[in-house]
């Protein structure tokens, strides 16, 4: 009987030990996890580039490629710290480091002035997850179930909150519209002219409405993570995922990632204009298409393998909580972000970009309403 007693706390001692700070074993866990990892080179090759001051298209494909790997090591990273926080602080932490790429990226385009690119790096962002991820994810669950499900009302919530945000997009292009200004001159540019005589209205809309928008953003993350969590779950809770990183070399690591990924990010930036002439592209391009499916990588094949495993919720918690992130989150952080540093982003949108984006939300609430998804496979 004594032994029996003894031998859990002797268990107990060594997994306290093994708690302990390991940063090389932590290491070699996050650099040697994926085949994706061997895109790391192109880091010290951007960075390279960039001070040789090498053409504009190689800088542009050298980060490029770098931020793919990159998005990767700081979901897991961030992945791993939130093992060891708890369900309440791992959720808080993967909400803030969802989409880190995409505010790195964007606060890079605010510092250089390239407004323009800053909205519709996150537009595009929002429609990537709203129409790619989720409509792959739902695609790939036919493969392999007849009929999925999810919880109803924490997807309704969701989509209730990513309606909100569309709405708040749309108001400032009433407004712009009411001031019978001229759209296409206020687009012409990377950032809108300062004597443009709705600029200074627009600028009062958009930083009051992104102050309202980030207190119903903070409300939602209270309801989602604290006081209506259990909607937010999966009902199998079989699997118990253990931690292979220690906490602090997973902080470290995530601190690190974060200060790389800002570097090159900033290359990218600052190579994108004369790349978009170089390949004759428009720089709405860049900013819909490419830069959005290069940071949501990642997430990506997270959805899609969720979704094939049968666990709907982790899937619409990827696509479309990523899309609230940026939505009624990231954008409206990033308008007062530019408030102090003196840079006139708002929340006007192109009429087009801001269509297309309703449009989009209204089709989601519709394929979430009913908490089943069907395809014919």
């Amino acid at each position: 009987m004594p032994p029996q007693e003894t031998s859990p706390l002797l268990g107990a001692q060594h997994s306290h030990h093994s708690e302990r700070f390991n940063f090389l074993a932590s290491s070699k866990h996050l650099l040697l996890s994926s085949w994706l990892n061997l895109l790391l080179i192109a880091v010290p090759v951007s960075l390279i580039a960039e001070h040789l001051e090498w053409s504009a298209t190689a800088r542009f494909v050298t980060s490029f490629v770098a931020i793919v790997p990159l998005a990767k090591l700081l979901g897991d990273a961030t992945e791993q710290l939130s093992m060891k926080l708890g369900q309440t602080l791992g959720g808080l932490l993967n909400a803030t480091f969802g989409n880190a790429i995409e505010l790195i990226v964007a606060i890079a385009a605010l510092i250089q002035n390239q407004l323009r690119l800053v909205q519709t790096s996150l537009l595009g962002s929002v429609l990537s997850n709203l129409l790619l991820v989720l409509g792959m994810s739902f695609f790939a669950s036919g493969f392999f179930f007849y009929e999925s499900t999810f919880q109803v009302t924490a997807a309704q919530a969701s989509s209730s909150l990513m309606t909100l945000a569309c709405i708040t997009l749309i108001i400032p292009a009433a407004y712009h519209a009411s001031s019978g200004e001229d759209t296409d001159s206020w687009f012409s540019g990377d950032a809108p002219n300062p004597e443009d005589p709705s600029l200074h209205g627009l600028l009062i809309l958009s930083r009051g409405t992104a102050i309202i928008l980030l207190a119903t953003y903070f409300a939602y993350l209270v309801f989602q993570l604290r006081t209506h969590s259990g909607l937010f779950e999966a009902e199998e809770t079989e699997e118990e995922e253990t931690a292979d990183m220690d906490q602090w070399s997973a902080g470290l690591w995530l601190l690190i990632i974060t200060i790389v990924t800002a570097v090159v990010a900033d290359v990218l930036v600052g190579s994108i204009d004369e790349t978009a002439q170089a390949w004759n592209i428009p720089k709405r391009f860049i900013g819909l298409i490419l830069l959005p499916l290069v940071g949501n990588a990642a997430e990506h094949v997270t959805s899609i393998w969720m979704a094939c495993k049968g666990k709907m919720e982790l899937t619409i918690g990827v696509a479309v909580g990523s899309s609230i992130q940026i939505a009624a989150g990231m954008i409206p952080l990033l308008v007062i972000i530019a408030w102090p540093m003196h840079r006139d982003l708002t929340l006007f949108f192109a009429n087009f970009e801001t269509i297309v984006l309703f449009v989009s939300v209204m089709l989601v609430n519709l394929l979430l309403q009913d908490g089943e998804s069907h395809c014919c496979c």
